[in-house]
């Protein structure tokens, strides 16, 4: 019984430290640039029952061309908690828009957080660029 007791308590012991959680995610985020892109916006993480506003700022180099405004929707896997979305997110990627289109992104950060999003582009705008943003709860 002891022997029993004991994994029990060093398995429940293992399951809360690895523990992570998913977020819902919107963002609205409006770029534009020649050459150079600089974008930014707003969004909000939904998360155990709360709301967390944040701001989005992000820069790319490389080929991008025009302006696109899009609104993203998706899921922040690897949560530990709210603030461990803040940072910043790496992405390499190639896409576009013209007036109308879908686009999607996978991005991660330096504390495990993966964004998945996707969502509507509207604009015209073409791009193969590096880039990342940053995240900053308000």
């Amino acid at each position: 019984m002891v022997v029993f007791t004991a994994a029990l308590v060093a398995a429940s012991g293992l399951s809360s430290e690895s523990r992570a959680e998913t977020g819902r995610v919107t963002v609205v985020f409006t770029k534009g640039g020649f050459i150079l892109g600089v974008g930014g916006g707003e969004g909000v993480l939904f998360f155990r029952g709360a709301r967390y506003p944040f701001t989005v700022s992000g820069m790319s180099v490389g080929f991008t061309v025009g302006a696109s405004t899009t609104k993203f929707v998706g899921r922040a896997i690897n949560l530990r908690g709210p603030s461990s979305i803040q940072g910043t997110y790496a992405s390499m990627g190639a896409g576009g828009a013209l007036a109308a289109g879908a686009g999607g992104v996978q991005l991660q950060n330096a504390n495990g957080v993966v964004l998945q999003l996707s969502g509507p582009k509207v604009g015209a705008e073409v791009s193969a660029a590096v880039g990342g943003v940053t995240i900053r709860l308000k």
